[in-house]
């Protein structure tokens, strides 16, 4: 009886607890706490206020894209080839994830998430643990038993698949996908997050009931990864590749052309032919299609795609069972997507020398609102910039927490402008000096295509309305 008494208490609290909770969430989000304040970002001490900038000797810092995350504070060196992805940073690769759980879901991936930590043996069955030498971060438990932390989970998704016994052929195409930490020991890690040794990865591994099947779902996949790039307003060069270690029979890379990449890249003028110089038989000068010149570039892969035929399936046992019910080895094919890569490579080809630009979409917050510097003629229209943004969040609800109010007001508006260009918000709105007509009139700049233009708060809103959120 006491226990019961007891219980019946304890849910009775539970649920008073749990109601002045959500009347306490209520009012913040519904106060004037609502409001994203940028004093209240963490950011790195050498980011606070106005102190001059520091990121380190200039002989580490190897790209553009490198310099301009440390100055703006989107990443900090953990130690070598390693970042901490900083607010920012965090913000948008989980826009990025996004879009590609859209794109992948879209054509029948389902989500998965598999152990970074795969055991030796995996590896040893499909004779990659010595191909892949000194790339692995090798590790031995307690017990002596070897470990690596992969890179890749062709071994390990195949296992899992052989595990569940003979598939049904009606499950087949099975796309399976994960968005995962990866571990490579680059020998000299470089560019920041473009080479390093932990690094995000999409992956996604498929399983069909012949050679035919897997090439209708390597080419759906290919196509999915273009929509994904033509999203990012990203210029992409689809190449004929290397299987690599990974192996297989096909291959194809998707590379953002830029003078620091690492790839060599040969393309024709005349056609659509184009491969990464080590798939090429020799070193040709003409195509190999249309005997048109062949024009050699530089770029940087985000994203992989394999026809892996049987090579894993056969040896890890992974099956389906056919229509006369009989086993039948699986055919494969596996698709990489360099997300923490894209970020940076993204930032690279678009950004100018000093100033972030991101694709739209992705861009860790949309708006930034800066108000007059307190003391300033100006200052008596504060409350037009508070104004604003609690307008812009109640007319256009696809901006809630996507904008930001720089409350900085004992800085200058030009050194939180350009904190903000430095940083590449798409739309920075500024109380400057035409707040104080009648009807006061922002000042907006739109980052992405280097306008300027003045607006009422009507129009302000206007503008923003058309805004993509992902």
């Amino acid at each position: 009886m006491e226990v019961a008494i007891y219980s019946n208490s304890r849910q009775l609290f539970n649920r008073l607890f749990c109601n002045i909770l959500h009347l306490h969430r209520s009012y913040y989000h519904h106060g004037r706490s609502k409001r994203i304040l940028l004093s209240r970002l963490f950011q790195p001490m050498n980011l606070r206020e106005d102190r001059t900038i520091g990121v380190g000797r200039s002989s580490d810092i190897t790209c553009k894209s490198q310099r301009l995350m440390l100055q703006a504070g989107l990443i900090q060196p953990a130690n070598t080839g390693c970042f901490h992805y900083l607010p920012y940073t965090v913000r948008a690769m989980e826009k990025l994830v996004r879009v590609i759980d859209k794109e992948m879901q879209s054509i029948g991936g389902q989500k998965v998430n598999m152990p970074s930590l795969t055991s030796a043996s995996l590896w040893k069955t499909s004779e990659r643990w010595d191909l892949l030498g000194k790339e692995l971060f090798r590790l031995k438990d307690r017990h002596d038993m070897e470990y690596c932390l992969s890179p890749t989970h062709e071994e390990a998704v195949t296992e899992l698949i052989a595990m569940q016994g003979n598939l049904s052929y009606r499950q087949l195409p099975l796309m399976l996908y994960q968005v995962t930490r990866k571990f490579r020991d680059e020998p000299k890690p470089r560019f920041g997050l473009l080479r390093g040794r932990e690094f995000y990865m999409k992956d996604m591994y498929t399983f069909d009931v012949s050679e035919g099947a897997a090439m209708e779902t390597y080419n759906l996949v290919s196509q999915a990864y273009s929509c994904i790039f033509g999203q990012l307003g990203l210029q992409f060069v689809k190449v004929q590749a290397d299987t690599g270690s990974i192996g297989g029979k096909m291959s194809h890379e998707f590379q953002l052309p830029a003078d620091i990449g690492e790839d060599r890249l040969l393309m024709c003028s005349d056609c659509h032919f184009a491969a990464n110089v080590e798939a090429m038989t020799d070193t040709e000068t003409n195509c190999p299609q249309c005997h048109g010149k062949l024009k050699e570039s530089k770029g940087i892969e985000v994203g992989h795609t394999f026809y892996l035929g049987t090579k894993y399936s056969y040896i890890l046992g992974a099956s389906y069972s056919n229509t006369e019910n009989k086993p039948v080895v699986t055919e494969m094919g596996c698709f990489g997507l360099g997300v923490t890569r894209i970020l940076a490579a993204a930032i690279e080809v678009l950004s100018t020398e000093d100033e972030i630009r991101w694709p739209s979409l992705l861009a860790p917050y949309q708006v930034c609102i800066i108000p007059p510097k307190k003391g300033s003629k100006e200052e008596l229209s504060l409350g037009l910039s508070e104004t604003l943004y609690d307008t812009l969040i109640d007319a256009v609800p696809q901006l809630h927490g996507e904008v930001l109010l720089d409350d900085r007001s004992h800085l200058t508006i030009g050194k939180r402008l350009k904190d903000a260009s430095r940083l590449g918000y798409p739309y920075v709105v500024i109380a400057g000096k035409r707040v104080l007509e009648n009807p006061p009139v922002f000042e907006v700049r739109c980052q992405n295509n280097g306008k300027t233009v003045f607006l009422t708060q009507e129009g302000v809103l206007d503008l923003l309305r058309n805004v993509k959120i992902v």
